[in-house]
């Protein structure tokens, strides 16, 4: 397999300083306070908060303690996450005393390891004979790969090779038990990860035959015979779960055809997005131009026909799944965190193949709505599940709506979606630029300093950025001579008009535009200033006919950010407001709610409770009441309390879109 000179190249969140007034505050939460928070947690140190087990997995199956596995079969990635989440943190922010800690962690997994150097505490502990007999349901490969996420990351951080040697030990193991030859499984895991993640391990290291591994898996998915079909069958049609079965879902797993052939996003969707952030990877790496088709197909059915407008996706609890086109209801949906961060690495993929605008754009949705949703401001409570429209009482006794919280969570017995949260954000550096020989690609607006490596020269770019709450952003170079080189500035989709200068002289940049990006070639010299001003605006959103959930509804966003009606500033019964015709929607920065949001104020009108009585249907409605209404981002909503929330809004007949900023 040959290195594709013509992809990107991924800037490491070793290289980039983030210094930014929103993401900063992000950045201290998650050092100060969610890693500690977790690691207490993973010691089952949170009152009140679901007990994980997991440190006390690795324990057991290191022979520090006795005892019975506890927690789900793949409790082990909550560990991994958690590690790789730290080792982000440390590229930007040592800190010794959280080392060492991390460094006793790695010391159980290690203990953990079997001679051959298989890890996994479930069948390490419970079921040590069954090892590799159910790869659709248990996750072996799963949580492999996330320990090999963690092995690099970490190494990358500290230098020390601890934790990466043990997980070049399993991969090697695996490469041993997995493969076409006599004896090997040609199989693959229910639940993909160690796809991405040997790609990963390859960069890293060089060795060749972690990419051709990768390549395997992918390859040997959803081929006749079907691997997970016959599995089953020899199992007597055994799910882990829930015992004995009559069919196996093979969509489920995106097993049920080969990749190249999927059309549709079908199934889980954690399990759907890693997958094809492993066939972007290697469609990149190995100009395997059938395989990066099949990713656009996949991006564009997923993207325009089955994303939430909060760059959510998997629209129902049954299997964490994708549906069909257009079925996205907005008080059952699922929208699992973990999804979006897996559609954040999936856009980010697929940029590194083609500069083109729309992946970031999504990336963008994903990361700055659902992402940092999943999370309260106090770091300490998060979602695993995204609605749309909250009623709490429904929540909390309707059977159908049992997934949705209308407040984030301590902790959750399967807490896949907190150290991800965690993990995202620490590594937020490697998202906001890409360069080849002679361009460097801004893919996000966020402040900071990078140094950017550009053929055999570097150059450090300095960005300061007032998003999400202004388009206001203004480049300059640190450069020892001059220098001719592109820079490559992205026009989100959101934005309308914008403003571009170089050194104070207006610059016409539609002839420079190409995919979304603009490209302004020059000799650059550490004097010159490039002030990009995107202008924001409140937007008002419709969406497409065949949304049956959102008919005749409108959404509210600015800038990158969708917007949410809450109860805590508009009162109960959210479902009764529509927006008002004939008034402005204007957008102001308060300085005292949540921490400091825009917010979007108009006039709604409400239907009336007075004037019904005790009836629940009659032939006239009383007349409809104005009152003043407040909009926050989506990502601040359920940090008051329990209350009505939703994004999709009820417009009237003579709907007007006129809007202002002030």
């Amino acid at each position: 397999m040959l290195k594709n000179d013509n992809v990107l190249t991924t800037v490491t969140p070793k290289e980039v300083r983030i210094q930014d007034e929103f993401w900063t505050k992000y950045n201290k939460l998650v050092r100060e306070v969610v890693i500690p928070y977790q690691y207490d947690a993973l010691h089952d140190r949170i009152a009140d908060a679901e007990p994980s087990y997991a440190i006390q997995n690795f324990e057991i199956a290191a022979g520090r303690k006795e005892g019975e596995f506890n927690g789900f079969v793949f409790q082990d990635t909550d560990v991994a996450k958690w590690i790789e989440a730290v080792g982000y943190s440390l590229m930007t922010h040592p800190d010794s005393a959280l080392e060492q800690m991390t460094d006793q962690v790695i010391d159980l997994v290690a203990e953990a390891q079997g001679e051959d150097g298989y890890l996994n505490t479930y069948f390490t502990i419970k079921e040590p004979d069954k090892r590799w007999t159910n790869l659709a349901d248990c996750h072996e490969l799963y949580t492999a790969g996330h320990m090999i996420e963690a092995g690099v990351a970490y190494y990358q951080a500290t230098g020390k090779r601890k934790l990466l040697d043990v997980v070049c030990r399993l991969a090697d193991y695996i490469d041993t038990v997995f493969g076409t030859k006599e004896g090997q499984l040609r199989g693959y895991d229910g639940h993909q990860e160690i796809e991405l993640a040997l790609v990963k391990l390859y960069r890293l290291t060089g060795e060749q035959r972690y990419l051709q591994l990768s390549q395997f898996f992918i390859d040997e998915r959803g081929q006749q015979p079907n691997f997970l079909e016959q599995e089953w069958e020899q199992r007597d049609r055994i799910n882990f779960f829930v015992g004995k079965t009559n069919e196996i879902n093979l969509k489920y797993s995106q097993a049920h055809v080969p990749v190249r052939e999927q059309k549709e996003a079908v199934g889980h969707a954690v399990r759907a997005v890693y997958m094809y952030t492993a066939m972007a990877d290697l469609a990149g790496l190995t100009d395997d131009k059938s395989l990066y088709e099949a990713c656009q197909t996949l991006w564009n059915n997923m993207v325009h026909k089955q994303m939430y407008i909060t760059g959510g996706i998997g629209s129902t609890h049954h299997g964490e799944a994708f549906t069909i086109d257009y079925d996205l209801p907005n008080d059952t949906g699922y929208s699992e965190t973990c999804a979006a961060v897996g559609i954040v690495f999936f856009a980010h993929r697929m940029l590194q193949i083609e500069a083109k605008s729309e992946y970031a754009d999504v990336l963008e949705r994903a990361l700055y709505n659902t992402v940092i949703g999943g999370m309260a401001q106090d770091g300490k409570h998060y979602f695993y599940v995204n609605p749309l429209e909250v009623w709490p009482s429904a929540c909390h006794h309707n059977p159908g709506k049992h997934h949705v919280k209308p407040v984030r969570q301590k902790w959750f017995g399967c807490s896949c979606c907190p150290p991800n949260i965690a993990r995202l954000v620490s590594s937020l550096g490697q998202y906001i630029y890409s360069t080849d020989q002679d361009t460097i690609y801004t893919h996000l607006y966020i402040g900071g300093e990078a140094q950017l490596t550009l053929g055999e020269h570097q150059v450090v770019i300095q960005q300061e950025s007032g998003y999400p709450w202004n388009g206001a952003t203004r480049f300059s170079f640190q450069l020892q001579q001059p220098q001719s080189f592109t820079l490559a500035l992205r026009l989100p989709n959101w934005c309308k008009q914008a403003t571009l200068t170089i050194n104070g002289e207006a610059i016409t940049y539609d002839s420079l535009l190409r995919d979304g990006y603009i490209y302004i070639q020059r000799e650059w010299s550490a004097s010159d200033v490039i002030e990009w001003n995107m202008e924001m605006h409140v937007q008002v959103i419709h969406s497409h006919p065949r949304l049956r959930a959102t008919a005749g509804k409108v959404a509210l966003q600015y800038g990158p950010l969708v917007y949410c009606l809450e109860q805590a500033d508009n009162g109960e019964l959210i479902s009764a407001l529509s927006i008002h015709p004939e008034k402005l929607l204007t957008a102001r920065f308060d300085p005292q709610l949540l921490g400091g949001t825009i917010v979007i104020e108009g006039t709604a009108v409400r239907e009336q409770e007075e004037g019904w009585g005790d009836n629940l249907y009659q032939d006239s409605a009383p007349t409809p009441q104005q009152q003043p209404f407040t909009a926050i981002p989506y990502f601040l909503w359920a940090n008051r309390g329990e209350g009505d929330m939703a994004v999709w809004i009820r417009k009237s007949e003579a709907f007007s879109t006129t809007s202002s900023t002030k």
